[in-house]
């Protein structure tokens, strides 16, 4: 079995009227504006997964301003997920400028099956550990529901949806929230090489790292070098699909060089390990 632990989903209706949505919300608009950027539905993401031999994904939201956009793309995951159950495990996000909202959005979509929470987004997530957001993350924790992060790297070159989410920003969260089950999207922006820090390593024992978007970022040898900083089972495969081909995220997997049996833990148990399915729990 393969999990893809980082896709990206929307519904005809979104995908049809682009323009109109990007001009109403600055995420979409930044995102998925330009008309090359490929947006696809539940079907299509199913027809890639078999074509590139991808037994289940993760599909995550994007990180919606408003209330009401973000529960009309709820729906649509969380429906797709009753579709085809077994195939798609859906990740809702929240309005996370209202901690108020976000609480009952949460509730909502955790009633209606949601396995986790994200792609949230946010330019400055150390406020996210501020008293206003203590119910919210609370109950999120309570659940033990997962919190999945776009995360930036501090260097390197711009691109689209990059953002200002570096690991020094993470960090007074991660450390507010020590059971959260939180992963960082494509590799954490660079916070595994802190492990070094004894300090941090205690911080960040429930922190995870998904490999989204790496070729676009990385070496291959990215991969071998996160496992012995942050140990192998805190790093999951995870596509950005459709943003990343398939053919290119597995292909640079492969040039990592992984032994086999870390591989697995890579592209499948650590999946079923941190989304509560596996024998062996987490960290």
């Amino acid at each position: 079995m393969v999990i893809d632990f980082h896709t990206h989903i929307f519904s005809p209706k979104i995908i049809a009227a682009r323009q109109d949505y990007a001009c109403r919300d600055s995420c979409l608009g930044m995102l998925y504006a330009n008309p090359k950027a490929k947006m696809i539905t539940a079907e299509e993401l199913l027809t890639a997964m078999d074509e590139a031999g991808i037994d289940r994904a993760v599909a995550l939201n994007i990180g919606w301003e408003s209330a009401e956009l973000c529960t009309l793309t709820n729906n649509y995951l969380l429906e797709s997920a009753r579709r085809y159950p077994g195939r798609i495990i859906p990740f809702c996000t929240l309005p996370i400028s209202d901690p108020s909202a976000s609480l009952t959005e949460l509730e909502r979509c955790r009633s209606l099956g949601a396995k986790g929470i994200g792609e949230l987004r946010t330019e400055h997530p150390e406020e996210l550990a501020r008293p206003p957001y203590q119910p919210l993350f609370d109950r999120i924790d309570q659940s033990g529901l997962i919190c999945l992060f776009h995360a930036s790297e501090p260097l390197g070159h711009t691109y689209p949806g990059k953002g200002l989410a570096t690991p020094e920003k993470f960090y007074p969260f991660i450390s507010h929230y020590p059971k959260l089950k939180i992963i960082l999207a494509h590799l954490g922006g660079g916070m595994p090489f802190y492990y070094l820090m004894p300090e941090a390593e205690k911080v960040l024992a429930n922190t995870a790292y998904d490999t989204a978007a790496a070729p676009f970022l990385y070496k291959p040898e990215i991969y071998r070098q996160v496992i012995k900083l942050a140990g192998e089972s805190r790093v999951l495969f995870g596509s950005d699909y459709p943003l990343m081909p398939y053919t290119r995220a597995l292909k640079h997997l492969s040039d990592g060089k992984l032994e086999p049996d870390i591989l697995a833990k890579v592209m499948q148990q650590n999946a079923l390990n941190w989304l509560g399915e596996g024998q062996n729990g987490i960290g």
